[in-house]
């Protein structure tokens, strides 16, 4: 791991990093915020923070604003990319595909399946060197996420419940087998319409999950002004499903605001005190 830049704020140390990860075969960029109650080495809870198509980790870490509430809850923020990049990496002309939209999945078809493998990368490799280079209290893991990034918290936090213990998300693709953002991807990293996309599907998870009265509620705020409110981002369908495995859900739909970071900014203080308090009722480990 090579160091980018560290920059000290709100007593706390916002770092960008780079390293050759092997799952997407590339070097990969990411940021970490380490609140100042870790900076002498304790371990503290790890929030992940996972962001949208044509995004880096850049957007959230310069225009999301949550440093200073991370500093005060003591809580680890890390942003990973949003895909593998670089010359040798397949891309698409459109934004929607290929660099700068991995979608967090791990594709099985060329040219994709040579490096995007997102989902591997951020549960399996990159946490792997957070617990090696940062005082991250690895049991008590939270993720979140923005659009793309939301739909990767939601299905990433309901396939591994016993790594993340809390949920949130601003304008999640909730369905993507049933919007053109997500028919688009999934078609091209994995193939004609299968099984395979309900894996990557919020809501087919959430339908087939069984009772989840016992689990902590996920938060989503989404924007009513939101343009891809109606045809990408469906937030009523993952009520719909939260219903049907009884898992708590906050939805709060507000008026006014669209899917830009102005939006996000505003609320990025709510969603760190609700994984805050989650993650604060578990044992340290």
């Amino acid at each position: 791991m090579e160091t980018k830049s560290e920059t000290l704020t709100f007593g706390g140390r916002q770092g960008v990093y780079t390293h050759q990860a092997s799952t997407v075969d590339c070097e990969m960029e990411f940021s970490v915020f380490t609140p100042p109650q870790a900076l002498d080495g304790i371990k503290v809870p790890v929030i992940w923070y996972l962001s949208g198509l044509t995004c880096t980790q850049d957007n959230a870490t310069t225009k999301a604003g949550f440093q200073r509430m991370a500093a005060e809850l003591g809580l680890l923020i890390v942003c990973p990319d949003t895909s593998p990049r670089g010359d040798g990496v397949a891309n698409d002309e459109a934004y929607d595909m290929g660099q700068g939209a991995g979608f967090y999945l791990n594709a099985t078809e060329a040219p994709w399946a040579a490096h995007y493998y997102m989902y591997d990368y951020v549960t399996k490799e990159l946490p792997t060197l957070i617990t090696e280079k940062f005082p991250a209290d690895m049991g008590r893991q939270g993720i979140t996420g923005h659009s793309m990034g939301g739909h990767g918290a939601l299905t990433i936090g309901l396939k591994n419940p016993d790594i993340y213990k809390s949920i949130s998300a601003f304008s999640p693709i909730v369905t993507p087998t049933q919007v053109p953002w997500g028919e688009k991807a999934l078609n091209g990293y994995l193939g004609p319409r299968s099984d395979a996309w309900h894996a990557y599907d919020a809501c087919k998870l959430m339908e087939t999950a069984g009772d989840r009265s016992d689990f902590p509620a996920i938060l989503i705020d989404q924007g009513l002004a939101d343009s891809f409110l109606e045809d990408q981002l469906k937030s009523h369908l993952f009520e719909d499903a939260c219903a049907v495995s009884k898992q708590a859900l906050t939805l709060r739909m507000q008026e006014g605001y669209d899917h830009s970071y102005f939006f996000i900014t505003t609320f990025i203080e709510d969603h760190l005190k609700h994984h805050g308090r989650i993650l604060s009722e578990l044992t340290p480990s």
